[in-house]
């Protein structure tokens, strides 16, 4: 029997628990459990892609294109799985599979209410996901994290609430654990309980009975004794079940903080985790992850050296936008044992407009650019900001700056190029200007996703990194296919066809950080592309696309090969970013902006060591893929579409 760990907050949103709930899986794991994480998010919308990033924080894009919650990317990171978008539970699914099952006539004419048939479609839809394996085992998960977003008492919440009342009862006592996130406030050196008092009162009231509180306080000071007591005493739990979660130098120290508060052990004894039965090799997986963590986060704590870096973006109001980024700069730090420093600097600061506006921002931004050790660039959506992001490109292509390029930055750099090398001034995007003369990124009219809804290229595809050629002697003409390796990746050293000798691009920093594949995958989300008719024109100038789609016909990766490193992708590696497993272009990028020498050892070791944090049977062809996500060519003949997941401009 699966067994279910329900994470509930109080008092204010915000206040961290999706970190717990990543934590408390982590932590499961290392005891040689398989685990999984659903995510609940009581707003109305479908799924997260219509949502501004400066109100929501980043969409978060799953392998199969499901937009959702950015804290789905907490899970997958902590846990190292592969969820679906059936893990984001949001109010509109739960209510649009309700209404559709009515007009079905499944309900029998009886009328449709909250409790019993909204409540129902909730237990049911986190009992079906929480078995789907999630990792390369192919197994059933033992334990599922379920993660209930907002603050209880609040009246969107309020089903699901009930749901998970009724739910205990259905999975029984010793398969359902609640876990409890408060705010404990420090009030002039007092810890106050009265808030915690009061959510957990508001909980018991509705039928959940929590197991463990887990008291959130805002600074590096340790939850009190006292205080503890306290908590203790008023919301009816022994002292070991209160746990203090203050602020750490890193949120990878936070499952160790709770480790050291003996979580785990009162989880195995309150699910009864010995009856699963854990097999030899799953606990010695669990210690071995378990040891690898430690070393990653007392590494943290002796490191001298930084690295600089500076992401020119245009939510950077809301750091959360960027928040997979962010972390894969992280993960990249420490892998090259570097403290990372980031400087936001808000792309439209370095305009010619703010330096009329706003002297002082417009020279504080370009400061912040001209001393960076790195320049990157993400993704976003609409015009604004984007000369910004040009005029940074240019500086890091001209001054031999490190640059990365994510899905708009990719686009950008193919514009700066235009503009600056080709000597097109009014080379631009057709997203920007329609009806331009010169659109060197143009609408890509591709894609329906029936109930999914994206009106965009999203999810896991694969980029062919694309061969030198040199003329052979016909006479020699072999076909060789790429060999497989054990990592589930394909190396092609040289293939001869039809008297063309096709070697891989030696000079290719992007095709060796990915360990010298033919083929790689990464997640896209993105509704335009290069011009194909521009290709060439930029390709004999000197701006290589080492990696295309499968038919040659998308770019999805620029190089720049007499630049120490300049490399744009149109997907978004960042989201597949492990804390273990850095992804590649974030680990060239942070390498080389700590120096050549530190690059060319993470090329090497990449060559060698590289494993994708795919699962096996998810790095397919692009058609099997199309038919997985029920993708749909369109043809509107207007070259434009329609439908839901349109993502929020400006």
């Amino acid at each position: 029997m699966t067994k279910y760990i329900l994470v509930s907050g109080g008092v204010v949103s915000g206040i961290g628990k999706g970190v717990i709930a990543s934590s408390t899986g982590l932590l499961l794991k290392t005891a040689g459990l398989k685990v999984t994480a659903i995510k609940i998010d009581p707003y109305m919308n479908i799924d997260a892609g219509t949502m501004r990033p400066t109100e929501h924080g980043e969409v978060y894009v799953l392998n199969d294109g499901g937009e959702v919650d950015l804290d789905l990317g907490n899970y997958e990171r902590y846990l190292d799985v592969t969820l679906s978008k059936d893990n984001n539970i949001t109010t509109g699914k739960i209510y649009r599979e309700v209404i559709e099952r009515e007009r079905r006539g499944e309900y029998l004419g009886k009328t449709v209410q909250i409790v019993p048939h909204v409540t129902n479609a909730i237990q049911d839809w986190i009992e079906r996901v929480s078995k789907v394996p999630v990792d390369n085992s192919g197994e059933e998960p033992d334990v599922c994290i379920v993660e209930l977003g907002g603050t209880v008492g609040d009246i969107e919440s309020a089903p699901f609430v009930e749901a998970m009342r009724q739910f205990q009862f259905r999975v029984g006592h010793e398969n359902f654990a609640l876990v409890h996130v408060s705010l404990v406030p420090d009030m002039h050196g007092e810890q106050k309980t009265k808030p915690t008092q009061t959510t957990v009162h508001a909980l018991r009231g509705l039928g959940l009975l929590p197991d463990l509180i887990a008291c959130r306080l805002l600074g590096p000071k340790p939850l009190e004794r006292a205080a503890k007591d306290k908590i203790s005493m008023f919301c009816h739990v022994a002292s070991e079940q209160v746990i203090g979660v203050h602020d750490v130098s890193s949120v990878y120290h936070v499952p160790l903080l709770l480790q050291s508060q003996g979580i785990v052990d009162y989880l195995r004894k309150r699910l009864d985790l010995a009856a699963l039965n854990i097999s030899q090799e799953m606990v010695s997986k669990g210690l071995s992850l378990e040891a690898k963590w430690k070393g990653m986060t007392k590494g943290q704590e002796r490191l001298f050296d930084d690295v600089k870096v500076v992401l020119v973006g245009k939510y950077t109001d809301l750091k959360d936008s960027y928040m997979s980024v962010v972390k894969a700069l992280e993960h990249s730090a420490f892998r090259v044992k570097r403290k990372l420093i980031i400087q936001w600097v808000e792309s439209s600061d370095l305009e010619t407009a703010t330096q009329e506006t706003d002297p002082a921002k417009y020279h504080d931004a370009w400061r912040s650019v001209v001393g960076a050790g790195g320049i990157l660039v993400p993704g976003g959506f609409g015009q604004r900001g984007t000369e910004g992001m040009v005029l940074a490109i240019k500086w890091a292509r001209e001054q031999k700056v490190p640059f990365l390029g994510i899905c708009l930055g990719f686009q950008m750099a193919v514009v700066e190029w235009a503009r600056n090398v080709l000597g097109i001034p009014d080379a631009t995007s057709s997203e920007f200007h329609p009806d331009a003369a010169h659109p060197f990124i143009i609408f890509m009219p591709e894609i329906s996703r029936t109930h999914m809804g994206g009106t965009m290229r999203l999810g896991l595809r694969p980029t062919v990194f694309q061969p030198s050629a040199n003329i052979v002697d016909p006479a020699t003409t072999v076909d060789r296919p790429a060999t497989p390796t054990t990592n589930g990746i394909t190396t092609e050293p040289h293939v001869i066809t039809n008297g063309i000798h096709l070697s891989a691009l030696t000079w290719s920093k992007a095709r060796k950080l990915y360990g010298n594949a033919s083929t790689m995958w990464e997640r896209h989300r993105h509704r335009y592309e290069v011009n194909p008719e521009e290709v060439s024109r930029l390709e004999d100038s000197g701006l290589i696309f080492v990696g295309k789609d499968e038919r040659g016909e998308r770019m999805q990766i620029l190089e720049l090969k007499d630049h120490p490193f300049f490399v744009g992708l149109q997907p978004h590696p960042e989201l597949c970013s492990r804390p273990l497993n850095p992804s590649p272009p974030f680990l060239g990028f942070i390498s080389a902006a700590c120096g050549i020498s530190v690059l060319e050892e993470q090329l090497e070791e990449q060559m060698e060591t590289f494993k994708p944090p795919h699962p096996e049977g998810a790095m397919v062809s692009e058609e099997t893929l199309r038919a997985r996500t029920m993708e749909h060519p369109v043809s509107t003949g207007v070259g434009t579409m329609t439908g839901w997941g349109t993502p929020v401009m400006d």
